[in-house]
């Protein structure tokens, strides 16, 4: 389905609830699966979250979760430890290309049994769960933080605990810090001393506990956008974010200050509101945070102003490859982009081309992040429905803050 979005102004003053972090609840999904006692709160309502919930509990020795990156990555490392379980684990066409070699071989390396059924490197994967063996490990580290995520996950549950040495530089490091974050809130001890990782085993399942899931930063960066876009004063409250939070995106609060957006933080809530006028050149390196890539570009070309961003090079192996993406789609918009294997530029873009049809890829943060562009003129969004798998409620939640759209 595709959607028109009406040149409109946001309703200033507009108050939002936003599902919890998919970051957040997958993660507490596996420990829940491992330690029962825990309760979760405010889970994400995202397919992601959905279809890993789903593979949990099936009884089926094929589990499928689609297009599930988050998903396939914890659960292989899961489905490694389940003893006694033989499982097929497999995925849509694009996640049957998406590489998973690094955290096949690092579990192998301490006594898993997992078997390429195709292609190998890739998905689909026969897992026999079983104990393993050993309990130390090296990996690369600059390729993406799920596959370090997904073996800290399981580490506790292993006999001798897990340690983990990471080669290379290391990406998206705020998502292993969350991981580490949401271990110690169930008493679970580790060490993280330059690039070694050491977690303690922790097999009590009596352990009681309720954790609130914090609203999604990645989701609350569209509203930063469309704000930025916005005139001075405009200005929207959105609900469950904290101060000292566990996700790495939580950063843009900083970084769209660049663009003359000023974060307040209340109790339980955030307002965001447009202060001054944007900087007229910014250059981030988002390694630690590439997921908000295309919601900066998109800004900084909404407010005609020069862009640099590196530390992308895991975007190429996400949804769909989102630099090639971002520069098809940007250059239809009237503006030329130069992207590297992890980076892209541009200067001096032009003027917002009306009446734009903006393809999506299969990729939810495509059609988020040009959505804000729609307080500059109408835009046109294919494969609209792909936000379900981060954000399920986004276009209703664009026509709360005041932007008209229609079905295509």
């Amino acid at each position: 389905m595709s959607l028109i979005l009406k040149k409109s102004n946001i309703l200033s003053g507009s108050v939002l609830s936003i599902s919890g972090s998919k970051s957040e609840s997958n993660r507490l999904l596996i420990l829940k699966a491992l330690y029962p006692g825990i309760t979760i709160l405010n889970i994400s309502k995202s397919d992601d979250t959905n279809v890993l919930v789903k593979a949990l509990s099936a009884k089926s020795s094929n589990v499928d979760i689609h297009h599930a990156g988050t998903a396939m990555r914890f659960l292989t490392a899961f489905f490694a430890i389940s003893k006694e379980k033989e499982i097929t684990l497999t995925g849509s066409t694009r996640m049957q290309n998406r590489p998973i070699k690094i955290l096949v071989d690092a579990l192998i390396s301490v006594g898993a049994d997992i078997k390429y059924l195709n292609k190998t490197g890739f998905p689909p994967l026969l897992i026999k769960g079983k104990e393993f063996n050993n309990n130390e490990l090296s990996l690369n580290s600059n390729v993406s933080s799920q596959y370090i995520s997904a073996l800290l996950l399981i580490g506790s549950t292993l006999k001798n605990g897990l340690k983990i040495n990471l080669k290379g530089e290391i990406t998206s490091k705020p998502y292993i810090v969350m991981t580490l974050s949401l271990l110690k809130q169930l008493g679970i001890l580790y060490s993280f001393k330059e690039n070694i990782i050491k977690i303690n085993s922790f097999n009590d399942l009596r352990v009681k506990k309720t954790i609130t899931v914090e609203s999604d930063w990645s989701s609350a960066s569209y509203y930063y956008s469309f704000v930025a876009l916005s005139p001075i004063n405009t200005d929207l409250i959105l609900n469950t974010f904290k101060n000292t939070s566990l996700q790495g995106d939580s950063i843009l609060s900083k970084i769209f200050n660049e663009f003359g957006v000023e974060t307040i933080f209340n109790d339980n809530s955030i307002t965001i509101k447009k202060t001054k006028v944007s900087k007229q050149t910014v250059a981030f390196d988002l390694i630690s945070s590439p997921d908000l890539a295309q919601t900066i570009a998109v800004t900084c070309l909404g407010l005609g102003i020069n862009c640099s961003l590196t530390g992308l090079k895991t975007l190429l192996i996400k949804e769909t490859n989102r630099l090639l993406a971002l520069q098809n789609e940007i250059k239809k918009l009237g503006t030329d982009i130069e992207i590297t294997k992890d980076s892209l530029s541009f200067n001096n873009p032009n003027k917002i081309n009306n009446n734009v049809t903006i393809d999506t890829y299969e990729d939810h943060r495509m059609a988020m992040a040009f959505a804000p562009l729609s307080v500059l003129a109408n835009i046109i969004i294919n494969e609209s429905d792909v936000v379900s798998k981060s954000y399920p409620d986004f276009w209703i939640d664009l026509t709360k803050i005041g932007i008209t759209i229609n079905k295509s």
